[in-house]
């Protein structure tokens, strides 16, 4: 024998069993059959009794969400099994499910805008001050909002509290749009299964509930938004957006659509006006008062790198042709500072130092961050590129200038056919074959020590120094290949010429290790 009797089930059972009866007869009268007569005002009683029931038992339901510590999603599966009461009621008595779906809005959209406005006011307090501005430019780990805390659970307030424990802007950002994102699918999905609803009523009886809250956590965003100068956490809140709104859609959920599309609109202008403000900060930036400069690496070049490297990094999945424009126009600016500052050098070589250091420093840190090539590190290869070309022949030319100048003529005046104008410069050439034989292996010497002590890359100093002394191979190379010509064929000095093996033996001596 049971030990219980499973009321609601039999009722369920029973109501489905009425409703079929009811709509037998509704077909059977608009055939005229009496027979209906018989049974109608019987059926009619059942369903006044049972609508009562009916109603009582979901108000009932809706209101155990006003109760303290009420598990929502509990509530919401326990009235799931009873969707067919509502069915019910808007097949026979329509006034009554409004009642009903009103009743439910107006407790839902009070619950969620109390929690939200706690659990928006709560989190924000756990905020830090920011101190250090220059953590402003720079990612570091913060990316991860993006990537394995994405999906997260929320933060608990009063638990970090008790650690005292402070989160980055966009880190309580994505605390909160992920509490608004977990409960908005799970109240569209219950409204369009319980309320039997789709498309736009689904959307509008979503509104109806979740319109006020909506409305207010935009207007905190919109607050601490337009406070805010940190240029990254807004960009990195951005494409937290763009990632909820592709979840949201996984789920086959549109209801916030507008609202993430409306955070966006209030979240880029911001961040561009960030932006111009640092395009114009080094547009006027006056090197001179910066104080005393040296050739390493500035700080406002390696603020600028990691800077670029978090939004070029950033912006790959989700592109931007406003943000690209805008951090082209950085980089311009960027570019011409790094030009300016150079200036302030007196010599050349300095000048060439320090913008080989400042590109390969910008290079580095921005090809470390992403992914693919960008725009930024392809430009500031080139840069690097046309630079140590110079800064190479910058520090032959001191030890080998007269061979390198020699070699430059002959070669021109040889594409001309004019090499016998040459006839002539035996001493010239005697002097600078001499001269090379004493002083080639010392010149070695020193421009290893002159590369290595300017850069302060050690693997750009040693690739500079590599490239300089294959510069070198090929200068001797091309200058002995000019006194092969039958123009210098019986010069005495050619026999005192160095075996150019020796050179590159020499040249070995310095090539890393690694």
């Amino acid at each position: 024998m049971p030990l219980f009797i499973d009321y609601e089930r039999i009722f369920v059972e029973q109501l489905h069993e009425l409703n079929h009866k009811i709509n037998f007869v509704k077909e059977q009268s608009f055939k005229d059959s009496r027979s209906c007569n018989d049974v109608k005002d019987i059926l009619e009683k059942l369903k006044i009794k049972a609508i009562e029931k009916i109603r009582e038992f979901l108000l009932q339901k809706i209101y155990q969400f006003r109760k303290p510590m009420t598990n929502y999603q509990v509530a919401q599966n326990a009235m799931l099994k009873y969707r067919f009461f509502n069915e019910f009621l808007m097949n026979n008595q329509r006034h009554v499910a409004k009642e009903i779906r009103d009743e439910y809005v107006e407790t839902m959209s009070k619950i969620y805008y109390s929690y939200f406005k706690s659990y928006a006011n709560r989190l924000m307090k756990l905020q830090p001050t920011l101190k250090n501005r220059s953590t402003i430019f720079t990612v570091g780990n913060r990316g991860s909002v993006l990537t394995q805390d994405l999906e997260a659970p929320i933060i608990v307030p009063h638990a970090a509290q008790k650690t005292e424990k402070k989160y980055p802007y966009e880190t309580l950002f994505r605390s909160l749009q992920y509490a608004l994102l977990d409960n908005s699918c799970r109240e569209y999905l219950f409204l369009s299964d319980f309320f039997m609803v789709s498309g736009s009523g689904a959307q509008d009886l979503y509104t109806a509930i979740m319109g006020k809250t909506l409305t207010m956590i935009m207007k905190q965003m919109e607050i601490s938004i337009m406070e805010s100068y940190d240029s990254i956490a807004i960009f990195l809140c951005i494409h937290i957006v763009h990632r909820y709104k592709v979840l949201m859609h996984k789920r086959s959920v549109p209801a916030l659509d507008r609202y993430w599309d409306t955070l966006i609109d209030l979240m880029l202008p911001r961040f561009e006006y960030i932006l111009q403000l640092n395009i114009q900060s080094i547009r006027e930036c006056d090197p001179q008062k910066l104080g005393q400069i040296d050739v390493r690496p500035h700080y406002i070049t390696r603020r600028y790198a990691e800077f670029s490297a978090a939004i070029i990094g950033i912006n790959e999945s989700f592109p931007n042709d406003r943000v690209n424009k805008l951090m082209a126009q950085l980089q311009t600016e960027v570019e011409n500072f790094i030009l300016r500052m150079a200036a302030e050098f007196p010599h050349r070589k300095e000048q060439l130092v320090f913008l080989i250091n400042n590109y390969d420093m910008m290079l580095s840190v921005i090809m470390e961050r992403t992914t693919d090539d960008s725009k930024e590190s392809e430009s500031f290869k080139e840069l690097l590129l046309a630079r140590t070309q110079e800064f190479i022949e910058e520090i032959l030319t001191p030890h080998f200038g007269g061979l390198i100048t020699f070699v430059k003529e002959a070669e021109s005046t040889m594409e001309h056919g004019h090499l016998d104008e040459y006839k002539n410069q035996e001493r010239r050439v005697t002097q600078i074959v001499r001269a090379f034989n004493n002083d080639w292996k010392k010149a070695i010497d020193q421009i290893n020590q002159d590369a290595m002590r300017s850069f302060t890359n050690f693997k750009n100093g040693t690739q500079i120094l590599q490239g300089a002394l294959t510069q070198l191979i090929q200068y001797y190379h091309r200058f002995q290949k000019i006194l092969s010509q039958n123009t210098f064929k019986n010069w005495p000095i050619k026999n005192e010429l160095i075996n150019i093996h020796n050179i590159m033996v020499e040249v070995k001596k310095h090539k890393p290790n690694f």
